[in-house]
């Protein structure tokens, strides 16, 4: 029977056609992903942020298991048959590829071999080596939404245990995005007196994500409120909850209160923030990895026009704007701003050229220039800001601007150098669990 007179071709016919229709999508993910990785490597971003996994070649089969299972969507491709990271600074942790691996091939890590990732020693109930001190969430190690709560709610479970003097409060609690709202919540349960403090908002990291960014959260139990199921919201939709569980319970969260330093006492800890200070006899830091942001020290810095991270572009719609920056942060400000309508933006860097920036947002941000939908400042530098103008120094030469609003994206001064000032041992990693 000759092979096209086979009854069998009916069912090989489109056997091939399904296999040939596979190996083309395949090789043009392949291809996808060489260009995002070649193009994140000419940027410089590839050095993820903190916990991240590490990829073992001799035991990745490329099932394509850990991509599917990555709730970022494009942190991880498969090239050569091998998974990668693709896009390293998207990592944030959440440990799904390592769980979806079918062969092992997955850890995770902090740091690199090139890059090393500072991480405070915590015992098991996060408790630095300064007794009476703690650490929860992200500054930790730990960014995800879940581990931050469980990691507040445990802090505080393990302080409360603890006796303290009469006349100061049990615990300090610094910062309230999600393990610092969470202590806030078990504080507040377990009728422990309490102070928490936070420079910005309820929320932390989570406030400055920006408008509409998918939030991807696993179920948690909020002291006060039980288990909590939000897989996949948005930011706004998570804050408003949060929001609503700050009025339902009566936590009390001192906001725009900025902490400035810890001594240690007698009897426990005196927290002096920009507001006052405070005798505690526990400390517990939910600070995050960005600490501060970094100021210019100009004149007229302190005018709350001045912001330093881009929440809602369409509060900008009409108005004279100023982003300060050379990363990609100021450039998607920046860019984000400009396409409201009728702003007037102007990108002040005091570099010669957005090194450090990906190809993608130089395009853009070229295109949007040559469409004089922006004005770009190149090596200069902000003197002083007022309330409807800033100065600049822009090539050695004084300029002038009208303006309604300041970003700064300058990013941020780390809190290592402090929690080595007050005595906490911080471990670097480079590559290791």
């Amino acid at each position: 029977m000759r092979l096209f007179e086979s009854p069998y071709l009916i069912y090989l016919v489109p056997l091939l056609l399904a296999v040939a229709v596979y190996l083309v999508r395949h090789r043009r993910r392949e291809h996808l992903n060489v260009a995002r990785l070649t193009e994140a490597r000419e940027a410089g971003l590839t050095e993820p942020a903190s916990l991240h996994p590490l990829i073992d070649p001799l035991r990745c089969l490329g099932s394509n298991a850990c991509v599917r299972a990555c709730p970022e969507g494009d942190v991880l491709g498969i090239i050569r048959g091998r998974a990668e990271i693709i896009d390293a600074t998207h990592c944030i942790g959440h440990g799904a590829c390592r769980a979806a691996c079918p062969h092992g091939a997955i850890t995770l890590v902090f740091g690199t071999a090139k890059r090393g990732v500072d991480i405070p020693l915590l015992s098991p109930t996060f408790e630095t080596n300064v007794p009476g001190i703690y650490i929860a969430g992200e500054l930790g190690g730990m960014g995800l939404i879940r581990n931050a709560v469980e990691q507040g709610r445990q802090a505080i479970d393990a302080i409360r245990r603890q006796k303290g003097a009469n006349g100061q409060l049990d615990v300090v609690i610094v910062g309230a995005g999600p393990a610092g709202f969470a202590a806030s919540l078990a504080a507040h349960a377990h009728k422990l007196r309490y102070a928490t403090v936070e420079q910005e908002s309820l929320g932390g990291c989570v406030f400055r994500y920006p408008r509409g960014k998918i939030v991807m959260t696993q179920p948690a139990t909020l002291p006060l409120v039980g288990k909590v199921k939000m897989r996949e919201t948005t930011k706004e939709a998570l804050l408003g909850f949060w929001q609503d569980v700050e009025k339902r319970t009566g936590v009390r969260i001192r906001y725009n209160e900025r902490m400035d330093d810890i001594v240690k006492t007698e009897k426990g800890f005196l927290v002096k923030t920009t507001k006052g200070s405070y005798e505690a006899r526990a400390v517990l830091l939910a600070i995050g990895r960005r600490g501060t942001p970094r100021k210019l020290e100009v004149p007229g810095e302190e005018l709350p026009k001045v912001v330093y991270s881009l929440i809602d572009p369409e509060q900008y719609r009409g108005q004279k704007v100023l982003v300060v920056g050379g990363g990609d942060a100021a450039i998607e400000a920046a860019l984000a701003v400009a396409e409201q309508p009728g702003t007037a933006v102007a990108l002040s860097y005091r570099g010669e050229a957005f090194d450090r920036a990906k190809p993608r947002n130089r395009e853009r941000l070229e295109s949007m220039s040559k469409a004089g939908r922006m004005r770009l400042l190149m090596k200069s530098k902000v003197r002083a800001i007022s309330a409807d103008r800033v100065q600049l120094d822009h090539d050695g030469k004084p300029v002038e601007l009208g303006n309604h609003a300041v970003i700064v994206c300058a990013g941020g001064v780390l809190p290592t150098p402090f929690l080595k000032k007050i005595g906490i041992t911080v471990e670097t990693k480079y590559g290791t669990a």
